[in-house]
């Protein structure tokens, strides 16, 4: 057989083989653990499932011919909270199996040092223990229930970090905590911190409206309940329009305190 015939015929079983071929694709970040995967026969029964790994686009050095193997990431030269792109090429007749994708994702382990306010209404956070990039959510206690302020990127990185926000306060004492949620879906809490602010309190002169709510004293965070418990308006302003609403009785939640009110 010429040369030239064999090399067409290589050519045509490489990309045969690369057509067949499948693929798990794991992104996240590195935080400190490896990656382990169940590696099972081919499904002719001839050599092992996976042929081929990288780590961010390099060939990673674990060995896959055998039953389960292990992407040891300190080959890698990453650090802790670096972006890790896995990609764990197979024979199209079977499945390996990752057995512990969830080391990829960031853990809340934040330890709140302090947390507490400034004069003009700055919350201020220190924290260290952080173990991946995760959001820290403010909230507040107002209507007997913690409300969402906002949000503030948290560093995910060994050390100390210090945050900041800037409340909108109501009339009163204000309480406030942040807290961060993992792939868990358990939430980690701080302590709270208290404001005493000087603004002042936020009324309402009637309980029956047509077309608008208008509060009086200033702006303010509200909600507006139907008489099932529904929030059916929330927002920050002055006023609400309410022209769309069903005649009826109605909560409202606005400053630091809730109301009954009915809509004609």
């Amino acid at each position: 057989m010429k040369i030239s015939h064999l090399f067409s015929l290589l050519i045509i079983c490489l990309t045969a083989f690369t057509a067949n071929a499948g693929q798990i694709v794991l992104e996240g970040n590195y935080m400190g653990k490896n990656v382990f995967v169940k590696n099972p026969f081919g499904g002719a029964g001839v050599g092992f499932c996976v042929f081929e790994v990288t780590v961010n686009g390099k060939l990673d050095p674990a060995e896959v011919n055998q039953s389960a193997f292990e992407v040891d990431f300190s080959t890698h030269n990453l650090k802790l909270g670096d972006p890790v792109v896995i990609n764990i090429k197979h024979k199209d007749d079977c499945a390996p199996e990752v057995l512990n994708p969830e080391v990829l994702k960031p853990k809340s382990t934040f330890n709140a040092k302090s947390i507490s306010f400034t004069d003009d209404g700055i919350l201020e956070w220190t924290t260290d223990n952080e173990n991946g990039q995760l959001d820290y959510i403010v909230e507040q206690f107002r209507w007997n229930k913690w409300v969402k302020l906002g949000e503030v990127k948290g560093e995910g990185t060994p050390g100390v970090h210090n945050y900041s926000f800037k409340i909108t306060p109501h009339s009163g004492e204000n309480k406030v905590r942040v807290k961060q949620t993992d792939f868990t879906g358990r939430p980690r809490y701080s302590k709270s911190a208290t404001y005493n602010a000087t603004v002042p309190a936020v009324t309402l002169d009637d309980d029956k409206f047509r077309g608008q709510i208008e509060f009086k004293g200033g702006e303010t965070l509200y909600e507006l309940y139907d008489r099932y418990g529904t929030i059916v308006k929330k927002g920050f302003g002055s006023t609400v329009n309410v022209e769309n609403l069903e005649k009826g009785l109605y909560y409202v939640s606005f400053d630091n305190t809730t109301k009954d009110i009915s809509i004609k």
